[in-house]
């Protein structure tokens, strides 16, 4: 053998005569020397040999490929030409562009000629199927390539049943079905999926395309419905195909219908659905959801009860798998160019400012696909995802006949749908099936055993599953959303019946005003299901095993539910807040009906949470050590996290007796003051000082005197008031109280009289800021600050107001939304208008409104846009509720904007806005002022406190007493303003 080295293997001697003495280690250390070079050469020559193998072999291969080369052009057509074909064609693209052509061209009688001989059938099924995977695969690495369309030719004539039979008689089905199988276990599928993938979308009209449709449903007539491999295919079909980016647009119009016509989704119930989402990614579910609203959609009707099952499963699946700021981008109308001009037509909030809205997720797992990357959709793919929220789409899925089969599927991808764009969903749902509420209602909730009478059960138990929350959550989602435009003329109406699917249609009275829309739900059926609701809420609210709930109700992924464990209670919460607010103002359910005092124990209840207000006093929600202003306080979400009973009594204070959540609030004040007290700073005003704030108050100018003087003061701390007479001098005394309840009274009378400018009121002399444009000057703002910072003083040392103010200013001391019903509190006349304009059923054309609104300043009228051009833009049947809705928004929010932000921040420097949060509107106005009910002199006999030698039994005392019991009740209220500065009994 040639050696490249030369030969290493003769001795070297040294012939010079010399001789040197060398140590055994250097003897050693040559000998290693030597053996690594002879270890090194002879890898050289192992090395060398295979080297020269390959060359070799290649050489021979070349050789032979030549010679078969050569075989192959003399025979193309025949069997040892197909053998070469095989064994040449993964390298040799020419040879199988020559076969192909030659088959193509030859057509059914070249192709199938082979087999048509007895003795060389069997050799041609053996070879044809290795051909065809040869040709499948040259076709996608280059599908492009002018070669691929008679390569597309030839695999679909062998895979056509319709065409083998036709060659070979009756064996012609079986031949195709084995070519199939063959090609499905090498990845056909896939093959194609690279293939249509690789075409540009500028060459839709490729006729390659046209042959890659139909060899992608060849499977389904190829092979017999109930085989695995069938199966196998339509699970491929919709996690190979049907996942394409832009499917649609990538093929032919004929091409298009023909897929849709040819893919077995009548067989939908075969599918699985698991493995659909396990083997695609988060680019694939997009493009999937997005395909399946154009290939399934227009056939709902053609699908049974079972394929409607598995295919709203899936696609719910799919749609609760895939991050909501993909599949609900933000509009371009939002960006940072156009936030000033629309911000001031906002209808939606109480604030005209950006809001930066939070999530709150239950689990950083990586196995959430929300958290993977993903690539931003197409707008022409955004655009059919949009279409799962259209109106047509779901008037569609809510004609279908309804089955105990598929109705559960379909109510969770209703769900599924209204999470993702929960604004549009609801009403739209609402205007397809109206029934829909009371379907949901009667026959999936109701006997459900989610919101039963148990704190145990409240949340379903161990029978607890997706499968009964979807229903009983879908009817939160869109009964919340029905609230925001049912008034209460039409919440409290009558119904008739499930006929009218919960409607009333009377006839168009004087003035074209019809009553429509009623409350889908009868009051009997909200008495029950707000019980439920509530229990729900409360167990949600309470319990603090979060984990073991989690996966009880069915939240702990796999995307049957997009909804987090705080999710679920806001929802909750929200519904329930909106119907307890209606009974708020024409109660409908019985006494108790809101009460969870049965399942708490009250003075237990009371204790802890006064322990718990008070540790979070004292720390941040971040820090256990830091302190936290006052203000600045803690959001709902976090506070119910820290602690269980202040989040029911600032989410669900109604479940709370108004006497026991008086009482925590009086504690929360006592504790505030005592910790203000055992401060170093204030122990040291009370230890070294007299321990009071000493205020002069002239008697010709209480207000203003009060708010130069107080304005900035700490409220908080003891102050003595001191009354200057008309001569500058010191009227003489001592406050022991009645002096500041003097000063207050006559603060109080003055900045609260409407002459003053600051204060209107409407015909129940309820008392609401002044919208008018001098108002939200800098000077009239910080008297807004003042009195608020007054009145907060007042419900901190507990001094009853006798002052009334209108429901929806007090609503927003709660920061609560305000809505149309509220407009009855603040113009009944303008409430009425357009309660009117909402049922009317006339030509809204003659009422010639457009979308501005009049507004008097100073007996000039002039007229504000509500949308940008509103003066020319006219109010229609179809945009009435938008012209509804900005005018309650204006005339309630916008107006009194500035005047409500002071007021408000002069509140919360006295009061806890959590503390507020414990009370409703009617709540805190008795909170304010008392409760108007007649006078108990004997309870106030029993409670009234004498000075110096005086006691019951003296006989002055009697007679008093025997006097003011002869007293009217006008009188007796006066008495009690005399005592206690307020003509209203305290609360407690």
């Amino acid at each position: 053998m040639f050696t490249p080295f030369g030969d290493e293997r003769k001795r070297k001697i040294n012939l010079g005569g010399v001789s040197s003495v060398v140590s055994n280690t250097t003897l050693l250390g040559q000998a290693r020397a030597l053996r690594t070079e002879r270890l090194e050469q002879q890898r050289r020559h192992e090395n060398a040999s295979k080297v020269q193998a390959w060359w070799r072999g290649t050489q021979e291969a070349r050789r032979v490929r030549r010679q078969m080369r050569r075989m192959f052009e003399q025979d193309v057509c025949g069997v040892d030409g197909l053998r070469c074909l095989v064994i040449i064609g993964r390298k040799d693209e020419e040879a199988l562009a020559t076969w192909s052509s030659a088959m193509a061209a030859g057509g059914s009688d070249t192709l199938f000629a082979l087999p048509r001989q007895k003795e060389t059938h069997d050799s041609w099924l053996v070879l044809i199927r290795q051909a065809a995977i040869l040709l499948l695969r040259s076709v996608a690495n280059s599908s492009t390539n002018s070669r691929s369309l008679p390569h597309l030719k030839v695999l679909n004539a062998l895979l056509s049943p319709t065409t083998t039979t036709a060659a070979l008689g009756a064996v012609g089905r079986d031949v195709s079905s084995q070519i199939m199988m063959y090609l499905l276990h090498r990845d056909l599928f896939s093959l194609l999926s690279r293939s249509i993938s690789s075409i540009p979308l500028s060459a839709r009209a490729s006729p390659i395309l046209s042959h890659l449709v139909t060899l992608a449903t060849l499977p389904f007539s190829a092979l017999p419905v109930e085989t695995q491999q069938y199966i196998a295919s339509l699970n491929a079909i919709f996690t190979l195909i049907l996942t394409i980016p832009l499917l649609p647009n990538r093929i032919p119009s004929a091409a298009l219908i023909d897929l849709s016509a040819r893919i077995p989704f009548y067989y939908l119930a075969s599918l699985d659905a698991n493995h659909v989402i396990e083997a695609t990614t988060p680019d694939d579910k997009l493009n999937l959801v997005a395909n399946l609203q154009v290939f399934v959609a227009p056939r709902y009707k053609l699908l049974d009860a079972k394929a409607h099952k598995v295919y709203f499963t899936l696609l719910s699946r799919l749609l609760n798998l895939l991050p909501l700021h993909v599949l609900n981008p933000p509009s371009p109308k939002s960006s940072s160019s156009t936030t000033a001009s629309t911000a001031q037509y906002d209808s939606d909030s109480d604030t005209d400012s950006p809001r930066t809205r939070v999530t709150l997720v239950s689990s950083f797992s990586s196995s959430n696909s929300s958290l993977l990357p993903i690539t931003p959709p197409d707008a022409r793919t955004l655009k059919r995802l949009s279409a799962l929220s259209s109106v047509s789409h779901l008037s569609t899925l809510l004609s279908l006949p309804s089955s105990p089969t598929s109705r559960p599927a379909l109510l969770q991808l209703l769900f599924a749908i209204s999470t993702i764009w929960p604004a549009d969903v609801a009403p739209r749902i609402l205007a397809a099936a109206p029934s829909l509420v009371r379907e949901i209602y009667r026959g999936y909730v109701r006997g459900s055993p989610i919101g039963r009478d148990s704190s145990v059960s409240a949340l379903g138990g161990e029978a607890s599953t997706a499968e009964i929350w979807v229903p009983f959550l879908l009817l939160v989602e869109i009964y919340t959303k029905a609230m925001v435009t049912m008034g209460d003329d039409e919440f409290f109406g009558t119904n008739s019946g499930a006929s009218s699917g919960g409607r009333v249609l009377g006839s168009v009275g004087a003035g074209g005003v019809v009553q429509v829309a009623r409350n889908p739900l009868s009051l009997d059926e909200l008495v029950g299901w707000s019980r439920q609701l509530m229990n729900v809420a409360f167990a949600l609210y309470w319990r603090d095993d979060r984990e073991a709930l989690v996966k009880m109700v069915g939240l702990e992924g796999g995307g049957s539910v997009r909804c987090t464990w705080e999710g679920v209670r806001e929802k909750v919460t929200k519904c329930l807040a909106g119907i307890h607010a209606r009974d708020s103002r024409k109660p409908f359910v019985p006494a108790g009906h809101w009460l969870v005092t049965s399942q708490i124990d009250v003075q237990s209840f009371v204790e802890a949470a006064i322990f718990e207000e008070r540790e979070l006093s004292n720390v941040t929600p971040d820090s256990p050590v830091l302190p936290i202003p006052r203000n600045q306080g803690y959001s709902q979400r976090h506070l119910t996290h820290l602690s269980p009973r202040l989040g029911v009594l600032n989410n669900i204070p109604f479940t709370i007796p108004f006497d026991i959540r008086v009482s925590i609030f009086r504690h929360f004040a006592l504790n505030d003051a005592v910790a203000r007290a055992s401060s170093r700073d204030n122990r040291d005003h009370f230890f070294y000082g007299n321990g009071r704030h000493r205020v002069q108050i002239r008697r010709g100018s209480v207000a203003q005197d009060g708010f130069d003087r107080l304005a900035e003061a700490d409220l908080k701390a003891p102050m003595e008031i001191v009354f200057i007479d008309q001569f500058g001098a010191e009227e003489a005394g001592i406050d022991g109280g009645g002096v500041f309840k003097e000063f207050f009274t006559s603060l109080c009378k003055e900045v609260f009289d409407t002459d003053r400018g600051l204060w209107l009121a409407n015909k129940k002399n309820e008392l609401y800021p002044n919208p008018h444009n001098y108002a939200t000057e800098s000077h009239s703002l910080n008297w807004y600050r003042f009195i608020g910072r007054i009145l907060g003083k007042a419900m901190y040392d507990g001094i009853l107001v006798d002052v009334a103010f209108a429901g929806f200013f007090l609503a927003k001391w709660l920061g609560r939304q305000s809505f149309l019903d509220d407009l009855a509190s603040l113009d009944p006349d303008l409430y009425n208008g357009l309660i009117f304009l909402k049922h009317y059923t006339g030509n809204l054309e003659d009422l010639a409104l457009n979308f501005t609104v009049a507004v008097d300043e100073l007996g000039v009228t002039k007229s504000v846009d509500l949308i940008p051009n509103g003066s020319n833009v006219a109010v229609t049947k179809e945009n009435r509720l938008q012209y509804i809705q900005l005018i309650s928004h204006y005339r309630l929010t916008k107006q009194i904007k500035l005047q409500s932000e002071a007021f408000f921040e002069g509140l919360s420097e006295m009061i806890d806005p959590r503390w507020i949060r414990m009370f409703n509107q009617q709540e805190i106005q008795i909170l304010l002022g008392g409760v108007n009910k007649p006078i108990d002199f004997d309870d106030l006999r029993r409670h009234t406190n004498y000075g110096g030698l005086y006691d019951d039994n003296e006989l002055t005392i009697i007679m008093f007493w025997n006097v003011v019991n002869t007293f009217d009740q006008e009188q007796r209220m006066a008495l009690l303003r005399f005592v206690t500065s307020c003509s209203r009994p305290p609360l407690l």
